[in-house]
């Protein structure tokens, strides 16, 4: 091929996650793709945002044809807030940090002992009312440890104390509990096919449980630590302790295990799930290149986040993947292991970690134009 002479033949995907604090999917994709055509005028990309299960992951279902409904629910604080799920057909996506995430706490607010999944719940007896027959449930982001007894609650259940009274909100008022009463629970739950789509696979309790390697996110100190996780394991001893110990029960401070054990969730990656939804595989078969990318790209992309995820299937196709990240914290050997020929990080164009955050979308363009030199050209 003469130099500088395009490639006739190239066709690029686009199929990253959000840089969170920067830039959303839907914009990862737009800017990627006004970098390319700079260098590359007219060449074909189709664009396809991707996510794991967490936020954004409604926003990914948007971009590739699904509705979005929006409706009021109740925020982790018990205050009321708007949160968005999707549909199309009889398939909903539903995306817990819509109605129980951080971004739904003031700043500098936390609630890590009575933050409450009510909401999620609401959100899930909102895709039934629509028709969902498969509801994609993603967790993650969440502002809550309440092992899901919110939600089953907003769906039905009574959660009692000694007395006969509802125990408070949130994962501290598990402790108190006496009596779950799952009889009441909503029965059009039975006949929907329940997707526990999430990109960790930590069990409730204990050293690799939700309170323990999640809560000081949410704010818990070390005695709400072991507060919360003591709650967790009472609560699952009346519930059915045998599905504490599975994969994702752990998700978004325990609502995996509450989606689990009451509600007949069966349990996926995320972005597996995800990638299926979006419809990643016919898009995947019209491609020569693949770009997909998040935020960062660190030990955690390698378990389960969404460039991983995308990798891998691109891998097992035959087709090529170059990442683009904000920053690169993963050696050359990890990323050719993950199916991963080259990644560009913004950090490179830009070192100051606060520029290159609030310039993502220039440098990002920049990044794509160094990727359409290499690969397109």
């Amino acid at each position: 091929m003469a130099d500088g002479a395009v490639r006739e033949t190239a066709r690029v995907l686009v199929a990253a996650d959000k840089f969170k604090g920067s830039l959303t999917a839907v914009q990862v994709a737009e800017r990627v793709t006004a970098g390319l055509r700079r260098v590359v005028p007219g060449v074909p990309v189709e664009t396809l945002p991707v996510a794991d299960g967490g936020d954004g992951t409604v926003a990914a279902a948007v971009a590739a044809g699904f509705e979005r409904r929006e409706v009021r629910v109740t925020g982790p604080l018990g205050e009321p807030v708007t949160a968005a799920y999707a549909l199309r057909d009889t398939t909903a996506v539903v995306e817990m940090a819509e109605a129980s995430g951080l971004q739904h706490l003031p700043a500098g607010v936390f609630a890590p002992l009575t933050a409450t999944t009510y909401g999620s719940g609401e959100l899930l007896a909102a895709a039934l009312d629509a028709g969902a027959r498969t509801i994609v449930f993603g967790v993650g982001g969440s502002a809550t440890t309440d092992g899901g007894a919110g939600m089953l609650a907003a769906l039905g259940a009574r959660f009692l104390d000694a007395e006969g009274k509802p125990v408070g909100p949130g994962g501290g008022g598990l402790a108190d509990l006496a009596e779950a009463d799952l009889s009441g629970l909503d029965p059009r739950m039975a006949d929907v096919d329940l997707i526990l789509a999430s990109d960790v696979d930590n069990p409730l309790t204990g050293p690799k449980g939700a309170p323990e390697v999640y809560g000081r996110q949410k704010g818990a100190t070390e005695d709400d630590i072991v507060t919360l996780d003591g709650a967790l394991a009472h609560y699952a001893s009346i519930l059915g302790p045998d599905h504490a110990r599975l994969p994702g029960a752990g998700a978004a401070g325990g609502a995996g295990y509450g989606a689990l054990v009451a509600l007949g969730a069966r349990f996926r990656p995320g972005i597996e799930v995800m990638l299926d939804v979006l419809g990643f595989a016919p898009a995947l078969a019209r491609a020569t290149l693949v770009i997909t990318g998040e935020g960062s790209l660190d030990e955690q992309t390698l378990h389960g986040k969404a460039p991983a995820g995308v990798a891998a299937a691109a891998r097992a196709a035959g087709v090529e993947v170059v990442a683009v990240c904000g920053r690169l914290a993963l050696a050359p050997e990890a990323l050719t292991g993950a199916g991963i020929s080259r990644a560009y990080a913004l950090t490179d164009l830009e070192p100051d970690p606060a520029v290159s955050m609030a310039q993502a979308g220039p440098l990002l363009e920049r990044a794509a134009e160094a990727i359409a030199r290499d690969f397109l050209l």
